[in-house]
């Protein structure tokens, strides 16, 4: 047990370090995690931190989960439902089984239900590498769409299959004739739980609000403990705090417009930095757990668990080019509306898809809950700690490589149209201020007005200059002088604040006041 605050200050020291580490050699941060763990592993005189299985579920889903729905873009989902189900349901599936029958013929002793419960915890992607990778490539929006959504759904299934296989490998009884009826059983009544959570708490959210009682702090703590209101009631009632706090982290977010804009720049701060410590956590859990494990096997032993994990690993892999393969295409063989509707990708597109099938937190968080009577847990940890490490880093690493040899990139179509959308929404302001011009009843009225007009029609311009690239694909030149100037202007500004605050001059309320306005230009000289 943590008697001190050493642990947790030695956890914040590693994951600055870590992420300083990301930075510096322009990894994605849940590959630098998994070698970390790796590496603490074999650190000799590691403390013993021990946490019960359930408390890490606890801990690391549901947030990971909420988070995850939250930022999911509805309309693209439903838009690419089929594949995205075809992925996230029946690849789990097929993963599911072909990784419990390996296991079972490869690994000695291990028992039926303790494979299954391998291969459930495996069979999960994580979109987050494929995500931070694919920012600085630009990969197709529909790439991205699958990829994140597929991930989204696949840890609902996988983890309804794992409670499953849980549930046999504690009590040594399995009826197939029930498995299914449950399945449907437990996944509606989670939706039907993470739909009401989500409107209690809008609700709630709304009440505050009509009372002028709200602020950027309570939205943001209902937002927090939101997931847990979620997932908690749905496991207590028998039925899936997975798919609970995934539906209720899709409503929310659907309806974050109702959130005021202070709430919702904090909230999108919040969730990152939470989504990016429980990654550190879990990834240095683990090393903590392989350093039990090791220190406990003998040389023989680490080698053939080794061993286990290297077959289990290209098993994953190679399954996961098995089923994308057929499942883009047989269906529009099969379908000719489907081909009409939605002709087939070009053969780099499946590719690209099938290398992106990294394994991250959720599997490792599934691994070290797994119950500590099961006799096969050590094996089940050690095992997935070798897929997370097989296909984050070998295949994260290599994943820009295979992108550029293939040459598969975004067309710029979105980005077009974010900048059109921006042009429409400032031409719909502008639009509502010649509305209002009848009621001006004073000159200060029209040249308010006049001010904000001039504002818009300079923003304009210059979004209109985002369209037009030059030969290098960057904004024409006019576009990056203003960048340059403005960017000028604004580092003046927090010199001369800073400089006015070392000397006394200004109080720290009007300093952070003046530096958060000069945060926000900063923030849309950034986007625009």
């Amino acid at each position: 047990m943590i008697d001190n605050g050493w642990p947790i200050f030695g956890f914040l020291v590693a994951t600055a370090a870590l992420a300083i580490l990301s930075k510096r050699v322009n990894v994605a941060y849940p590959i630098v995690f998994v070698v970390a763990g790796a590496l603490l592993g074999f650190i000799p005189n590691l403390p013993n931190i021990q946490l019960q299985p359930d408390t890490v579920f606890l801990i690391v889903l549901p947030i990971i989960l909420f988070s995850g729905g939250w930022s999911t873009d509805w309309y693209e989902f439903k838009r690419n439902l089929r594949p995205i189900g075809l992925a996230a349901i029946g690849l789990v599936v097929f993963t599911t089984v072909m990784v419990a029958g390996i296991a079972h013929a490869v690994i000695t002793g291990m028992s039926w239900p303790a494979a299954f419960v391998l291969g459930a915890i495996v069979a999960p992607t994580d979109a987050i590498a494929a995500e931070v990778i694919a920012d600085s490539i630009s990969l197709p929006r529909r790439i991205m769409t699958i990829v994140s959504g597929e991930s989204l759904v696949n840890d609902a299934s996988a983890l309804i299959v794992y409670r499953f296989a849980i549930g046999t490998a504690l009590t040594g009884t399995f009826l197939a004739s029930h498995v299914v009826p449950q399945f449907f059983l437990v996944s509606l009544g989670g939706v039907a739980i993470g739909l009401l959570v989500g409107v209690v708490l809008g609700w709630a959210n709304q009440h505050i609000r009509a009372r002028n009682l709200d602020d950027e702090v309570l939205e943001n703590v209902i937002n927090l403990f939101a997931p847990f209101a979620c997932y908690l009631p749905a496991e207590a009632l028998g039925v899936s705090g997975v798919l609970a706090a995934v539906t209720g982290g899709i409503f929310m977010g659907r309806r974050s417009g109702r959130m005021s804009p202070d709430a919702r720049l904090v909230g999108y701060s919040v969730w990152e930095m939470m989504t990016y410590l429980l990654n550190a956590f879990v990834f240095l859990l683990l090393g903590l757990q392989l350093h039990r494990i090791i220190t406990t096997l003998g040389h023989e032993s680490f080698e053939r668990l080794m061993l286990y994990g290297v077959a289990i690993s290209i098993a994953v892999i190679v399954l996961r080019f098995i089923w994308i393969f057929p499942a883009t295409y047989v269906p529009r063989l099969v379908s000719k509306s489907l081909r009409e509707r939605d002709p087939s990708p070009p053969w780099t597109w499946p590719v690209i898809l099938s290398w992106a099938g990294m394994r991250g937190v959720v599997s490792l968080a599934a691994a070290l809950a797994v119950p500590v009577s099961i006799a096969d847990r050590d094996a089940i940890i050690f095992v997935t700690f070798c897929v997370i490490f097989a296909t984050l880093v070998l295949m994260g690493l290599t994943l820009p490589f295979v992108i550029r040899i293939l040459h598969v990139s975004d067309d710029g179509r979105m980005e077009k149209q974010e900048v059109e959308i921006r042009i429409k929404a400032l031409e719909a302001g502008m639009s509502r201020l010649r509305e209002l011009e009848p009621t001006f009843d004073t000159e200060t009225e029209w040249e308010v007005e006049g001010r904000i007009v001039d504002e818009y029609q300079h923003r304009i311009q210059h979004l209109q200059g985002h369209l037009e690239l030059g030969p290098d694909g960057e904004p024409v030149t006019e576009n990056a002088v203003d960048h340059r100037l403005q960017n000028a202007a604004l580092q003046a500004e927090r010199g001369t604040i800073q400089a006015m605050r070392r000397s006394g001059k200004i109080p720290d309320d009007v300093y952070r006041a003046i530096e958060y306005d000069l945060d926000l230009a900063d923030a849309r000289l950034r986007q625009g």
